[in-house]
């Protein structure tokens, strides 16, 4: 098995990403781990104005990623919990998630934790400006997260901007692999595959 991270700043394009690698690799073979699964429950604090920094490590529950990520290498499935973006809730139901040859995670701020590194057999980071991820973003979380814009743009200059200069670029350095466009995660997509087949 092969675990590869695929990180990068909020609307940097990683979940696009990994979704091309996995069919790259072969969707058989390959299944993804998100970061955006591992938050905690907000609902007790979440207004709808940005009020929760969803960017910072403690809004995650990365030790129990880390278990499942410890789980998964040893073959062993796990109980993917979900979180609803819309209520902030996570909910009693989980996803059934067995070991595949290859798992990519996914998530903004999988890099800067020291408990999730040792995990990655290869890790990507997808440098983006941030005029495009700020965009990128504010799409997303209108059309499939139901947030208002003002929301956003004060979610974005009170937590992303500050959280991503905080923790996610530094977290470039831990990367093996460094993406700045589409033409360089090809490129790397087919380095990866020479190293694994």
């Amino acid at each position: 098995m092969k675990i590869i991270a695929i990180s990068g700043g909020s609307g940097s394009g990683k979940t696009t990403a990994a979704k091309q690698l996995q069919q790259f690799l072969g969707n058989d073979d390959c299944k993804i781990l998100s970061q955006d699964n591992y938050y905690h429950d907000h609902s007790d604090k979440f207004s709808g104005d940005g009020s929760v920094n969803f960017d910072h490590p403690d809004a995650i529950d990365f030790h129990l990623m880390a278990q499942h990520l410890k789980l998964l290498s040893e073959n062993k499935a796990v109980e993917v919990p979900i979180y609803d973006f819309v209520t902030h809730t996570r909910k009693k139901e989980t996803i059934p998630f067995k070991p595949t040859k290859f798992i990519i995670v996914d998530g903004i701020l999988i890099l800067s934790q020291e408990i999730l590194r040792p995990h990655f057999d290869f890790a990507i980071f997808i440098d983006i400006a941030e005029e495009t991820r700020y965009s990128r973003r504010l799409k997303r979380d209108v059309e499939e997260r139901g947030r208002h814009p003002e929301g956003v743009k004060i979610q974005f200059d009170s937590f992303v901007k500050p959280m991503h200069e905080m923790f996610v670029q530094p977290s470039r350095v831990f990367a093996t692999h460094i993406a700045y466009d589409n033409n360089s995660l090809a490129n790397l997509f087919e380095d990866l595959k020479k190293d694994f087949f």
